[in-house]
């Protein structure tokens, strides 16, 4: 709770310096107030409940809630973030990526002259909001809080290393600059960084919706990291183990052209999840490690 409030802390900052507002008298924002409204009214209603299904949807809610405001405040966050970057860093990415021996235009040929590839990549691509449910419904369901905690937590922390990441390196992507030809399928991601970053560098947004929210980073990606964190919390369960693996090996497939990303992008999303989920569970670890002595002195 304190990482998140001085989170929140920080995007108002930001959005303050930067001129940037949020009218949530707009339809598509206040949709977002009250889901966020709703869930922690169940949770409040269900706060003493002894009913173990009443329960799981008091835990789920609380879990969902608190997923769904991270994710609008680290997309939020993007915007004001934008506007403070200066130059793009697409011809040492495309380097980097040419040093791989990955070429990005290849891949976008080839999904170009497939239109089921198209449809499956981008059902893929939105796994990012697939798993994180799943995830937090099964340690609702398993009364498993303290893991729900450890993914809200490693979440949290991966987007703020992301997003800090994002300012050393803000990219239009391969799609606005590797690619030379007319757009034969324009992805999930379109050319959204191309677009907006300029606008958002010249004051000339000025309003944030949140319900048009588009993904301005590019270097790292952020949807590589989410896919490594899901993987990994998920491994535990038996029952999610082998279906999100599977979904989130589809998504980060579909990434390069989706999401516009170079495949250094992803081998940076990857050490981002990573190094996110050392520290958390370092940091849990240690926690735990002080309340267990803290009660033995209390028993002492």
């Amino acid at each position: 709770m304190a990482m998140l409030t001085t989170s929140t802390i920080i995007v108002m900052t930001m959005m303050a310096w930067t001129g940037l507002t949020i009218d949530f008298l707009k339809a598509s924002n206040a949709a977002y107030l009250v889901i966020l409204a709703v869930l922690a009214i169940i949770r409040i209603a269900l706060g003493n409940t002894k009913s173990r299904g009443q329960m799981v949807v008091r835990d789920f809610s609380e879990y969902l809630g608190l997923f769904i405001f991270l994710s609008l405040l680290g997309a939020t966050a993007t915007y004001p973030a934008a506007a403070m970057t200066t130059g793009f860093v697409d011809a040492e990415l495309a380097r980097m990526d040419s040093l791989l021996f990955f070429n990005w235009n290849d891949w976008y040929i080839f999904v170009s002259a497939h239109p089921v590839l198209q449809q499956a990549g981008r059902l893929a691509y939105a796994n990012i909001y697939l798993s994180p449910a799943l995830l937090l419904g099964a340690f609702a369901m398993a009364d498993e809080r303290a893991k729900a905690q450890l993914f809200l937590v490693t979440f949290l922390l991966a987007a703020t290393i992301t997003l800090a990441l994002f300012f050393a390196f803000p990219a239009v992507g391969p799609l606005s600059y590797l690619w030379q030809e007319p757009i034969a399928y324009m992805p999930t991601s379109g050319v959204y960084q191309a677009q907006l970053l300029p606008l958002l560098r010249g004051n000339m947004l000025g309003e944030i919706d949140l319900g048009a929210l588009q993904g301005l980073v590019c270097a790292p990606s952020f949807h590589t990291a989410a896919a490594i964190i899901y993987i990994v919390m998920a491994w535990e369960h038996r029952q999610l183990r082998w279906p999100l693996l599977a979904l989130n090996i589809a998504m980060l497939l579909s990434t390069p052209i989706e999401g516009t990303h170079y495949l250094v992008d992803m081998i940076g999303g990857a050490a981002v999840a990573l190094l996110a989920l050392a520290i958390v569970i370092t940091l849990q670890q240690k926690i735990s490690g002080w309340r267990e002595n803290h009660w033995k002195a209390q028993a002492i």
